[in-house]
């Protein structure tokens, strides 16, 4: 029995594909998408904002292929990268073909938009002979006509038929390498159609609450549609829909995991959000500290808290603590218990240096952690 049985998520049960090396469903971790925005077209670009997105942890990086100029450069910009590429494709079949023959680890496709089902079996046969996972995308925003008609407008119930329909193309070609997103902006429809659509597939489901808004409001959206799946265990694999750089995608992505406790990388921060009784600036450290820490990968807790009323408690259940004092004397805690002070002048630093310590400590301890949080 757990020990904080309110804290366990049942995941549900999906069968598992591979996208490149990265396994999708059946147990594997939840993984972290984004979306490059830069032109495909332009090779050293888009490779340079995929090393900002690999620093950043991301598991998996989706490229948009519009154009035969797009998937020339993806055979660079495949090799180049150290994640698997899912190569976007809309309409043109023969961006798909050229995508798989490109090296791309997925495509992202609805069959049911490329043509005639010679085209549908040309682009799963080109999958099958390069080792490609395919991405059925369904949005609220784009359904096939017959559905909008037949609902009246998108719903649920719509966005699964066309998910089904989908699926049903792929699976008469004797194809099950796939995994399936029901977006929609709106996150009441989009929970709904996932809850729909986990009751009726095993295949792996890709999570986005799509065109969610700029950095603060997507977050706040993202946050609670994806969110409320992952607690309903429904999910193997998330992208954060940000007007925002992608890299900030891949961070947004991995708080919400490290919320639930799905996934654990880096440095969590329990910060409050600071008074008057404050015994330092609490907003300005706390946004210093997760700057400078962005390159921790070793999962561990830090609690900073301006004062005492709530400081030693949290610190209590952090790896490390720093809870404000008098006379610019601050009170730092190792493992929960009270060690030593430090001032206002060396605060940050001081922490920095006493994570970094901590990080290399675990990471010793526990070889095999330290090599998964890479």
């Amino acid at each position: 029995m757990s020990l904080r049985p309110w804290r366990d998520i049942t995941r549900r049960e999906s069968r598992q594909i591979m996208v490149g090396n990265v396994p999708v469903g059946g147990g594997a971790p939840v993984t972290v998408q984004t979306m490059t925005n830069t032109l495909t077209s332009d090779p050293v670009a888009t490779i340079n904002q995929i090393r900002r997105c690999e620093d950043a942890g991301v598991d998996i990086i989706r490229v948009s292929c519009p154009d035969v100029e797009s998937t020339a450069a993806l055979k660079q910009i495949t090799r180049a990268a150290r994640v698997p590429i899912v190569a976007d494709i809309h309409f043109h079949y023969k961006r798909a073909l050229e995508a798989a023959d490109a090296g791309a680890a997925c495509l992202r496709i609805n069959p049911g938009n490329i043509g005639s089902a010679d085209r549908v079996r040309e682009v799963v046969n080109a999958a099958k002979a390069n080792g490609c996972a395919i991405r059925i995308g369904v949005n609220a925003g784009s359904l096939e006509k017959d559905l909008l008609e037949k609902y009246g407008e998108p719903c649920p119930e719509a966005l699964v038929e066309s998910a089904l329909d989908h699926i049903k193309l792929l699976q008469d070609h004797d194809f099950h390498e796939f995994k399936v997103a029901v977006k929609a902006s709106d996150l009441f429809l989009a929970v709904a159609a996932y809850q729909q659509l986990a009751e009726v597939v095993d295949c792996p489901l890709h999570l986005g609450i799509t065109e969610a808004g700029g950095f603060v409001g997507g977050t706040v959206k993202s946050a609670i549609g994806i969110g409320s799946l992952l607690w309903y265990g429904i999910g193997d694999t998330i992208r954060v829909s940000l007007s925002a750089e992608p890299e900030e995608e891949v961070r947004v992505g991995f708080e919400i995991l490290k919320a639930l406790g799905i996934r654990n990388r880096g440095v969590r921060v329990v910060s409050c959000p600071s008074c008057a009784r404050q015994g330092f600036d609490v907003i300005r450290t706390v946004q210093a500290l997760e700057e400078k820490l962005q390159h921790i990968r070793t999962p561990m807790s830090l609690s900073v808290l301006g004062c005492v009323v709530n400081g030693p408690g949290e610190a209590r259940e952090t790896d490390i603590g720093l809870t404000g004092g008098g006379n610019g004397k601050h009170m730092v805690y190792l493992s929960g218990v009270t060690d030593h002070t430090v001032e206002s002048a060396d605060m940050i630093d001081h922490i920095v240096k006493l994570v970094e310590a901590k990080a290399a400590e675990l990471d010793a301890a526990n070889p095999a952690q330290a090599v998964a949080a890479e």
